[in-house]
């Protein structure tokens, strides 16, 4: 039994079907590029063994663990909160038992390459072949070879971005840079737990960054002035990016009177809400114009209402799949960044959104027109084969291909990052032979485009050399 077919997302029609083959020859193996992600920073300095098969594709993931639970499934059940369940193979049990609930989605295609093309795995998981899987996949995860470094190496990564907090001391990025492996990991940085004034802790974690810094917080122009050293920290680890996470896309361009006066009461504590939101839409704007004068690409990833369920935060912690997408709008919201600094040959900026009705409407036609902006590939709940194929058919009419970031993986889920970029590579791959057989593409231009859109686009977007 073969878990993953090899025309799998390609045309159903046998023409479109060989041009997509041939076109996914030419990419399939190219270097993969992963300038956006959240794998944990200390797999690349300590090179540790994951523990089992559980750790590795259930309890971390929470693609994996909003479906289960959404079936009813305990977190607990899963590895998570004050009563979980202890046993990995109680737990690798559980995620078998339920599988079957994956059909047909994005998870079922990249635990399946995983299994299949990692793990060497030919069985479909299911609660017969739970235990054999799971016992074969600790076999292997001792070795060399499925370690993060051996993991690297074997996917073909070229180069990998985590992203750390404002306040992070970057030492397993150290320990990566003092070590002998030649492995090119790299920072983000993502300010929100300090930019953001309704994050728990606000007002200690600017407490902090001043004492980090050894710049005056309690001040407007002290705050600002830590943020520039913690970005000249990062960008002497090798960062190249920052990254903001915000509830909507709005942006402000305050006179200096007015933002230290919003300081000053943010500052103070218990900020009202039209505060916070209006500290933040201001902060985007100064973090724009920093990376106007010390060249950090600029990710925005607008529109996620963080946390949906109280019960879910306070019980299971942040990031256990309660994050749901929202309506956002860009044209308005942005215009106050972009008279700012839309025109400075320095600012580079990449737009994400979960608002898929934005693409044609607002995001193609801006970054069709400004030269700063770029559009980052279908994210989060629409990273996707259908979510991709949306995006290219809205976005390529109005920002073509070279307003686009190309793909990143934006995972926590190591073991996922070949799977999310085949399944990128076969997507273009499948539109680029449509483009050419409805005549739009000369098929010479579909085959100098491929490479571009794997890895090409990615590394110019995010200023990262060809190693």
């Amino acid at each position: 039994m073969t878990l993953l077919h090899e025309d799998r997302l390609f045309p159903s029609d046998p023409a479109g079907r060989a041009l997509a083959r041939r076109l996914y020859d030419v990419v399939s193996t190219l270097p993969i590029i992963s300038p956006h992600g959240h794998t944990d920073p200390r797999w690349w300095a300590e090179n540790a063994a994951f523990s089992n098969a559980a750790e590795l594709f259930v309890t971390p993931d929470h693609y994996v663990t909003r479906m289960l639970v959404s079936q009813g499934v305990a977190f607990e059940a899963l590895g998570i909160g004050a009563e979980a369940e202890p046993d990995p193979r109680t737990i690798w049990r559980t995620f078998a038992a339920h599988y079957h609930l994956f059909q047909g989605t994005p998870s079922r295609l990249w635990v399946d390459h995983a299994l299949s093309h990692v793990f060497g795995i030919s069985k479909r998981l299911s609660p017969a072949t739970a235990d054999d899987s799971f016992d074969a996949i600790a076999e292997c995860l001792p070795k060399p070879a499925y370690r993060p470094h051996g993991l690297y190496d074997r996917f073909g990564i070229e180069a990998i971005a985590t992203t750390d907090a404002a306040l992070d001391d970057l030492s397993p990025h150290q320990a990566v840079r003092d070590s002998d492996w030649a492995g090119h990991v790299l920072p983000t940085y993502r300010p929100d737990a300090v930019t953001d004034p309704e994050t728990p802790g606000f007002a200690e974690g600017v407490d902090q960054l001043g004492a980090l810094t050894g710049c005056d917080t309690s001040t407007w122009d002290g705050y600002l002035d830590a943020h520039r050293a913690r970005r000249a920290f990062f960008i002497s680890m090798g960062a190249t990016a920052t990254d903001h996470g915000t509830p909507t896309a709005h942006t402000a361009d305050l006179s200096p009177s007015s933002a230290r006066a919003l300081f000053d009461r943010v500052r103070a504590g218990a900020p009202s809400p039209e505060d916070a939101a209006l500290f933040r839409a201001q902060m985007l704007t100064e973090f724009a114009r920093m990376s106007c004068s010390d060249g950090l690409v600029m990710q925005l990833h607008a529109g996620s209402a963080r946390n949906h369920s109280k019960f879910v935060a306070k019980s299971y912690g942040p990031d256990r799949g309660f994050d749901i997408p929202r309506r956002v709008g860009f044209v308005d919201e942005l215009r106050p960044l972009l008279n700012a600094v839309g025109f400075d040959p320095n600012f580079k900026m990449i737009l994400f959104t979960l608002d898929e009705s934005t693409y044609a409407r607002e995001l193609a036609p801006l970054a069709g027109a400004y030269p700063c902006l770029t559009l980052g590939p279908p994210w989060w709940f629409h990273d996707s084969f259908e979510g991709m194929r949306r995006f290219r058919q809205m976005a390529l009419e109005t920002a073509g291909f070279y307003n686009t970031a190309g793909f990143n993986d934006d995972t926590r889920a190591l073991c996922s990052i070949p799977a999310r970029h085949d399944v990128a590579r076969r997507c273009d791959s499948a539109f680029l032979a449509e483009l050419v057989l409805s005549h739009r593409l000369d098929e010479e231009e579909a085959f100098e485009i491929a490479p571009e859109l794997a890895n090409g686009l990615a590394r110019k977007a995010y200023g990262l050399a060809r190693e």
